[in-house]
């Protein structure tokens, strides 16, 4: 029976996972148009298509199953998917825009890595090498797709310092400016109370 037990927990999290990876199906395109460097909307849509990849492994795991991969909502990433969304209606504007999806990304990434590892290792635990094998397929192309943002993050972070110091300093010039004088008040006319 545990063994049984064990087998509905892996079929719930590949559930969850199918899921998951729908819901980024529809989201990608939109961060993908958020994105202001086109090594990153790049990025976003290459993923896109690994992503589709990864919902048709799932699909063929399902089928070897002989089970459906419908009926689960993952709560998880819907989280993660509405944070994203957040960020895409945030002010930010440029590379500090795009620093804020990366770091979204990246957080999606994660929760997928773990929620790979964890299936694949009950796929080993249940004797479904095959299985094991699609998805350390996948659970891979998740480590390099976290490891390319990270790669992406250090180049877009840079410009973003470059632009915010740009900003500070015509702020600052700004500031310095003359700027014509409304009226004086002399400090000698204040009275000090003691």
């Amino acid at each position: 029976m545990p063994e049984q037990d064990l087998k509905e927990l892996y079929i719930d999290e590949l559930k969850d996972l199918y899921n998951a990876e729908n819901q980024l199906v529809k989201a990608l395109p939109k961060m993908a148009k958020a994105s202001n460097s086109e090594e990153l909307r790049n990025g976003f849509e290459e993923h896109l298509e690994q992503t589709k990849g990864h919902v048709q492994r799932l699909e063929q795991i399902f089928e070897m199953l002989g089970e459906s991969p419908k009926g689960k909502k993952c709560k998880g990433m819907e989280g993660l998917i509405e944070e994203g969304s957040e960020m895409i209606d945030e002010d930010f504007e440029g590379s500090v825009k795009d620093a804020g999806l990366i770091g979204a990304a990246q957080r999606v990434e994660h929760y997928e890595i773990a929620g790979y590892g964890t299936v694949k290792a009950l796929a080993e635990t249940l004797g479904e090498d095959e299985q094991a094998s699609l998805l350390e397929e996948t659970l891979q192309e998740e480590k390099e797709t976290d490891e390319k943002l990270t790669e992406l993050a250090g180049e877009i972070n840079s410009q973003a310092t470059s632009e915010s110091e740009e900003v500070g300093e015509a702020e600052t010039a700004e500031a310095e400016a003359p700027s014509p004088k409304r009226g004086t008040s002399s400090s000698k006319s204040r009275k000090r109370v003691a």
